[in-house]
């Protein structure tokens, strides 16, 4: 299976320069580091030792922050390396100030792109967040006996059955792990059965706030516009979720004056179908990338930048988180419910269950399906009770995720 595996990936090299090509077209690319997914490193190597934390995108890199400015402070630590595989996450990481931390772009799991990279990076310690699997990786992190942690792992039940398929290659892949720890009991309970050795269940590391993130606050001028407003948030939105934002603006508007709706596409280059087709429907259209603090008779208002997404949270009373209409799996609540915001969502949202079971049970998630339903669900008053609660258990799970980390630094330290 390995090889059938590495003849897939082989395959695609051959027409690597044309996606590639393809893709910083559609500027999901970086026009000049893409080479780093060929193991060219566009950085400096540290002498010393190097954790490495691989995370496939923005809410991987966001869940392990707290994480890498404790390790920041770890005079045993020379280099931290951080790898992603999105345009988005680069983007992200440049607003925090980091010392030691260098980011690349993940490497093609290739056998000859992985080893290159292992060898040049020479990590003491690979850490691969929620569900990054990577088989070519995983054998060569494994064949130079570099400790590998599964942090945050998260299986589905499509994926565990499709993992469970096949057999072999399964144990050959999971028997690479040193030791997984779970965000939720079904996938602790997934990896038991796919025979992973060391399972140690904390809770899920995304319920930890970062406390010192340093993000542009809204200006002055476009806050107080933004006050006059009734506002509520359409987050994470996919193909099809804008026009149900938009419908369900239109039987807002019929009962609030000062209505604004707030839309924050997942993909932002979207944003040039996205707003004639809402504009059909007669609504006032502003793009953020505009930088206007005049919304008079703006109806919708769209979030067309990076890294924007938790200012835009901070200020709703009620968020709906796309990808849940759709069969996308949904979006993490975490960061909005944090705020005191009313959590709105479709019914897909296998990817966070678990969160989703917990706002149920604290009363400040609700399903919907429909204009109509969303428009009746929606509220303009926040929750701080929630926030608060959300801060200790996110406060308890990363007091131990650190605690764990620290000891296995600190026995593989001692070995080297």
């Amino acid at each position: 299976m390995l090889f059938v595996y590495q003849l897939f990936i082989t395959f695609l090299l051959f027409f690597s320069p044309i996606i590639i090509f393809y893709r910083i077209l559609k500027n999901k690319e970086h026009k000049k580091r893409f080479i780093e997914k060929f193991s060219i490193s566009s950085k400096k190597r540290n002498k010393g030792k190097l954790i490495w934390f691989h995370g496939a995108s923005v809410g991987e890199i966001m869940s392990i922050i707290p994480l890498v400015k404790n390790f920041e402070n770890n005079s045993s630590i020379s280099q931290i390396l951080i790898t992603t595989s999105t345009l988005s996450s680069t983007k992200i990481l440049e607003k925090f100030k980091f010392r030691k931390t260098v980011h690349q772009f993940y490497p093609i799991d290739h056998f000859f792109f992985t080893s290159k990279f292992l060898r040049f990076w020479k990590p003491s310690i690979a850490i691969f967040i929620d569900s990054e699997i990577w088989p070519y990786m995983f054998k060569n992190i494994k064949d130079k006996n570099i400790p590998l942690v599964l942090l945050n792992a998260r299986l589905t039940k499509k994926t565990f059955k499709r993992w469970m398929k096949l057999k072999y290659f399964s144990k050959f892949v999971f028997n690479k792990i040193s030791i997984a720890y779970p965000q939720n009991i079904e996938t602790k309970n997934f990896l038991r059965k796919l025979n992973l050795k060391k399972i140690n269940y904390i809770g899920n590391l995304k319920f930890a706030k970062n406390s010192k993130e340093r993000f542009d606050k809204i200006n002055d001028k476009l806050k107080k516009e933004f006050k006059r407003k009734n506002i509520w948030v359409a987050s994470s939105t996919h193909s099809s979720e804008e026009i149900l934002c938009a419908k369900t603006h239109l039987k807002l508007k019929k009962k609030y004056k000062n209505l604004l709706t707030i839309i924050i596409p997942r993909h932002i280059h979207r944003v040039k179908e996205i707003i004639p087709e809402i504009e059909k429907l007669n609504l006032k259209v502003l793009s953020h990338s505009k930088k206007s603090n005049n919304l008079k008779n703006v109806d919708i208002y769209i979030v067309d930048t990076f890294g924007e997404t938790k200012k835009f949270h901070e200020i709703a009373s009620s968020v709906f988180l796309g990808g849940s209409i759709i069969k996308r799996g949904g979006q993490n609540p975490l960061e909005a419910a944090r705020y005191g915001a009313k959590i709105l969502h479709g019914p897909n949202i296998d990817n966070f269950k678990d969160i989703y079971k917990l706002l149920r049970s604290l009363k400040i998630s609700k399903k919907i399906n429909s204009p109509k339903q969303l428009s009746s669900s929606i509220i303009f008053t926040k929750n701080k009770y929630i926030g608060r609660k959300i801060k200790n258990i996110g406060e308890k799970i990363l007091k131990k995720t650190i605690k764990e980390l620290d000891n296995l630094l600190k026995d593989e330290f001692k070995k080297t």
